[in-house]
């Protein structure tokens, strides 16, 4: 599928797919919706020294390497789990401006490694970040209890309904710990019910500039 490169309001880069019609973040801004969304209403609220994380759509690697660096400023030991169907080809991840963006050119070998590492595997990244890409659909995730917290980044409701209904957020129930919370960007009542009918305990919260309201689940 063709992939193109464009610029969103905040001066970070995301991917358009044409043929979907759809980008893989906010065109008001890449990095300010993965901050908003995943660090401050997400792993904010996650005091364990050790968290484990899982990601639904790995994409770009933006919510990975934002989360790396919150983690340096917490001293949190993160375990990321990243699951993707269709990885992101590495000529169209150099074209990514995110490390610049961030400010943490120190940390572009990490960036690179985050992408270049392999799959399916678990990968020492830093003494305090490991990460394993899992090549996945989503329906097909079966863990049980493992995951303090899940930031549910798939394409949006209007070009693949099917991610977002009762079935696919029963299984991100049963990956949760007791406590666990699930943050995504979406916000419509049939997404609200879905995860309501999974067991979860749904919020309403400000959205990522540009956008009203986003979704927070918890799982009691």
């Amino acid at each position: 599928m063709k992939k193109e490169i464009i610029l969103t309001k905040d001066g970070s880069t995301s991917i358009f797919l044409p043929e979907l019609n759809e980008t893989y973040h906010s065109k008001f801004g890449a990095i300010q919706e993965a901050n908003h969304v995943f660090i401050k209403n997400g792993l904010s609220l996650i005091n364990d020294k050790s968290v484990f994380i899982l990601e639904i759509g790995f994409g770009t690697g933006l919510n990975a390497f934002i989360t790396f660096l919150e983690a340096i400023k917490t001293n949190q030991t993160i375990n990321y789990v990243g699951v993707e169907a269709f990885p992101v080809e590495l000529d169209v991840v150099k074209e990514l401006n995110y490390v610049s963006e961030l400010e943490a050119i120190q940390y572009q070998a990490i960036f690179n490694e985050m992408h270049q590492s392999k799959w399916e595997i678990e990968n020492e990244i830093t003494s305090n970040f490991n990460l394993t890409k899992r090549e996945q659909k989503f329906e097909d995730i079966s863990d049980s209890e493992k995951f303090n917290l899940i930031y549910f980044d798939a394409f949006g409701f209007d070009v693949q309904p099917e991610l977002w209904n009762e079935e696919i957020f029963q299984k991100m129930y049963d990956a949760m710990l007791p406590n666990g919370v699930l943050v995504t960007y979406a916000c419509r009542t049939t997404i609200k019910n879905a995860m309501k009918q999974a067991g979860f305990k749904v919020e309403k919260l400000p959205g990522a500039p540009g956008k009203r309201e986003m979704l927070r689940a918890i799982k009691d």
